[in-house]
């Protein structure tokens, strides 16, 4: 099954229940007003991911490693290296999706407005935690290290590629460690990110797309 075709960089892991904070924690509105804060200060961001996928009309856990850089608004690369080659960029324009064990290319057009319009357009910069979401603290899935903090974000207007988002984040320093989202199949896509760095400074032509010889290209309009 191909994640990123199903849903752009689908995002999603099990329903967790809602967990109610200590006193001395931050109440969801709290923390989501810090983290839109400290966002709005990180002008790009590499780290290394994992991404894994189940339930939906997937019967088994689909793992999936690589890496991936972030600059805002709107530009992408994701590098997928395990188990199988996959590239998906995003230029700011256009969103580009490369599978060379198909011989294919997805082209599709990158939404005008700053709307989050899916999981990782909202990384990129398309969404506001405040404006666009209605938060709160969740329990931390599993697998994440101490001292993390679960923000389940549920869109205030409808998105086609998800029902809720969830970020997982260092509860000090508001460090993004991790992102989940649904499909519409129900199944649950998370990614974990290690070697996080903020603010690197990467060139344009990080996310240039050079279309490959011999491939079948698809677009918003159809193939050519």
């Amino acid at each position: 099954m191909r994640l990123l075709t199903r849903a752009g960089v689908v995002l999603i892991a099990a329903c967790a229940a809602v967990a109610q904070p200590t006193a001395a924690d931050p109440t969801a509105a709290e923390l989501a007003q810090a983290l839109q804060k400290k966002y709005a200060t990180v002008r790009d961001f590499s780290a290394d991911f994992v991404q894994t996928y189940r339930g939906g009309v997937v019967k088994r856990q689909l793992t999936e490693k690589g890496r991936m850089l972030i600059r805002k608004p709107g530009k992408m690369r994701w590098e997928y290296d395990t188990p199988e080659k996959k590239l998906f960029v995003s230029d700011g324009l256009k969103m580009y999706y490369y599978v060379p064990a198909d011989k294919q290319v997805t082209v599709n057009t990158v939404p005008p407005d700053d709307t989050a319009s899916g999981p990782a357009l909202f990384l990129s910069g398309k969404g506001n935690l405040i404006r666009d979401f209605q938060s709160t603290l969740t329990e931390v899935p599993a697998g994440f290290p101490a001292g993390t903090k679960a923000l389940k974000l549920v869109p205030t207007r409808p998105q086609a590629e998800y029902d809720w988002l969830r970020l997982m984040i260092d509860g000090t320093s508001l460090t993004l460690r991790g992102l989940e989202a649904t499909d519409a199949q129900g199944g649950i896509s998370t990614f974990a990110f290690t070697n996080l760095k903020e603010n690197v400074g990467p060139s344009d032509k990080e996310f240039a797309f050079t279309m490959p010889r011999g491939v079948d290209v698809v677009t918003d309009s159809g193939r050519r």
